[in-house]
């Protein structure tokens, strides 16, 4: 029998039940509990890459089905007809998509008296689905999280970060080594910053330099906060919430004796694995950052938030989340940077950043911290650095991200970075 790619859509939309149903669950945390491991190689790819498209394109999916559908049907059919129609806007061929679903359907116990409207809700989409799909707006985020970025960056700013996260992202590498001979190895760009890019990878373990351990996977965004620490060979280096361990592998590959902390433990064991694959080593602790002591020539805090800057990666989280965890995570950034000054030698340098685009977990938090240390300052000049505009230095002093940045190459993750000093 041939294979109608029906396992690796059941398997897609079984996560979308997961990330969209009453209890909320990450695809990370679906995909670290083995939600995929039984499917081979290939479908498990394409069941990831069904969901994420899905999710980044729920809105226009759900926009074109209210037009067939009298009542909504339950959530795995919403999700069949979801990922159905995804795939159909996007030229999957309507005859195998249509029975792909319809047989997932008919599979199903408890559902299977609904293949029926499954396969006329599918066929009518495939008609006239394609043109009416080109013409929707990007997909909005959930109010929840609009209203908060509409404020902080106004209306214009928050259209073109939906557009970016609805693109979606490219793959980008960092080198161990150089990074222009790593270009021309996996045939990527080399863009200002340092970071390779590589248009329509493929399966990332199978890529020229992978298993010799030539190179990592790291937004450009998140590369840019080692090199605003611009650590030196021989400093003392504190990498703190250091999982999964790409600032950590940029701080070794640069020569500093890196001491890698974080309090999840299979979080440190992915870090471990990640050094030992590109031969490159650290210090690794696992515990509570709060509780690290010592004294270091520099840090960098990359502190736990609401990782709304990844969404183009990471199109879950709006659903899966509810930023009702924002409070606490804002008290925790401020802790955490009161207790890495306490481990800074003077006239040491704390980097301070987040993959967030609320303010509050960025520019607020350092506006706040100078207030809380006179010997604290901000240091503007770390920041200017081969490819970061000068319009991107916030009134504060730091250096805020966004995806819609680079939109005509590819975009970048939303970061927030600040270099602060600490008095000699």
């Amino acid at each position: 029998m041939a294979d109608t790619g029906v396992q690796a859509r059941r398997s897609a939309v079984y996560m979308l039940d997961q990330i969209l149903g009453d209890e909320p669950r990450l695809m990370s945390e679906l995909l670290a509990g083995g939600v995929l491991d039984k499917l081979p190689p290939d479908d498990r790819a394409r069941a990831q890459r069904l969901a994420v498209e899905t999710l980044r394109g729920l809105e226009r999916a759900d926009r074109l089905l209210q037009k067939h559908l009298n009542k909504q049907p339950p959530l795995t059919i919403r999700n069949v007809l979801r990922v159905g129609t995804v795939e159909l806007c996007q030229g999957g061929a309507a005859h195998g998509v249509v029975n792909a679903m319809v047989n997932l359907v008919s599979s199903h116990n408890k559902l299977s008296h609904l293949k029926g409207l499954t396969n006329a809700v599918l066929r009518k989409i495939a008609t006239d689905g394609p043109e009416a799909w080109a013409a929707l707006r990007a997909p909005r985020l959930p109010k929840w999280l609009r209203g908060p970025l509409i404020e902080a960056w106004g209306p214009d700013a928050m259209a073109a970060m939906e557009t970016a996260h609805f693109a979606g992202a490219p793959l980008d590498l960092t080198a161990k080594g150089d990074a222009k001979a790593l270009a021309a190895l996996v045939g990527g760009t080399l863009l200002e910053t340092g970071t390779v890019r590589v248009e329509n990878a493929g399966q990332v373990s199978t890529m020229p330099g992978f298993a010799e351990g030539e190179w990592w996977v790291q937004d450009a965004a998140a590369a840019i906060p080692v090199q605003v620490l611009a650590p030196q060979t021989g400093e003392t280096v504190l990498d703190l919430c250091a999982a999964p361990g790409g600032k950590t592998m940029q701080l070794a590959a640069a020569g500093a004796e890196v001491t890698a902390v974080d309090s999840s433990v299979p979080r440190m064991v992915r870090v471990k694995e990640n050094l030992a694959r590109v031969g490159l080593t650290a210090k690794t602790l696992t515990k509570d950052a709060r509780a690290v002591k010592g004294s270091f020539d520099a840090i960098l805090l990359d502190a736990p938030c609401s990782a709304t800057g990844t969404m183009r990666r990471h199109p879950d989280l709006p659903y899966a989340k509810d930023g009702s965890e924002f409070g606490d995570l804002i008290e925790l950034q401020g802790e955490l940077i009161d207790h890495a000054w306490t481990l800074l030698k003077p006239g040491g340098r704390l980097v301070f950043c987040t993959c967030s685009l609320l303010p509050d977990e960025g520019e607020v938090q350092v506006d706040e911290a100078l207030e809380r240390h006179e010997d604290m300052t901000v240091d503007r000049d770390a920041l200017r650095r081969d490819g970061v505009s000068e319009d991107w230095i916030t009134s504060e002093g730091g250096l805020r991200l966004r995806p819609d940045f680079w939109a005509d190459q590819g975009g970048m993750d939303g970061f927030y970075i600040a270099c602060l000093r600490k008095a000699g």
